[in-house]
């Protein structure tokens, strides 16, 4: 890890890299890796994730995550991811790289292609969309950890079934992501979550930014450790 960091500790100071991947994947764990693994080399780091972040995002959170979904458009559900990344840009982002730090994010507009493409939102729409939330402010890399379904699900306990139709079918990331209720989570077939892994799998066709896939098999440092050469591999 040493050598890989030292390659790459001016690569990666200033920049703004995301995490992202189906559920499962240890997005959340990489990303608090990575975060240590610049400190040690002296990489000043803010780490936020997505949707939220920020006060007026947590409270679009909120909405996201704690009601029923039931009668929400998925345009209107997609127009809430974006509106907490405005502010989580603006209040967050933008300044933390302003000022030469590295900026780590759980999840960004990847997420959105990922799962409201799997709910029938064209993703190349939900790009068009992002570019009016986030304006210039792209990451520089995004990290797609690639999983199957059902490995993700064993790693978080979730069954891989169908287990209720109280939500609607074409619900989208807002029940997939961290806080959800467990029985929203596993309101989704598994047939929704292959769609996002391919979605995740295609993202780096039309994505205005660089998009790398990385193995997320395996234990917590061994995807660590890929993430950081495939890192050392990226033309920033």
């Amino acid at each position: 890890m040493a050598e890989h960091m030292a390659e790459l500790t001016e690569t990666l100071r200033g920049k703004f890299i995301v995490i992202d991947g189906p559920d499962g994947c240890g997005k959340s764990s990489q990303r608090d890796r990575l975060e240590n693994a610049c400190a040690g080399a002296g990489i000043e780091t803010v780490s936020c994730r997505d949707p939220g972040g920020t006060a007026i995002g947590d409270r679009i959170r909120s909405v996201l995550l704690d009601h029923d979904l039931s009668a929400m458009d998925v345009n209107c559900e997609t127009m809430l991811f974006m509106a907490s990344r405005a502010q989580l840009i603006a209040e967050v982002i933008q300044p933390a790289l302003g000022e030469g730090k590295t900026v780590l994010c759980d999840r960004f507009v990847t997420s959105t292609c990922a799962y409201q493409g799997a709910a029938g939102y064209d993703p190349k729409q939900v790009i068009e969309l992002a570019r009016l939330a986030i304006g210039e402010c792209w990451p520089h890399v995004t990290v797609v950890l690639d999983i199957d379904p059902a490995v993700g699900f064993e790693r978080i306990g979730r069954k891989p079934h169908h287990a209720g139709k109280r939500r609607r079918h074409a619900a989208g990331e807002a029940v997939l992501i961290a806080g959800a209720a467990p029985d929203a989570m596993e309101a989704r077939p598994i047939a929704f979550h292959r769609r996002v892994r391919e979605l995740f799998l295609e993202v780096d066709q039309y994505y205005p930014t660089t998009v790398v896939t990385v193995d997320g098999g395996g234990d917590v440092e061994t995807v660590h450790q890929r993430i950081l050469e495939c890192l050392a591999r990226v033309t920033f």
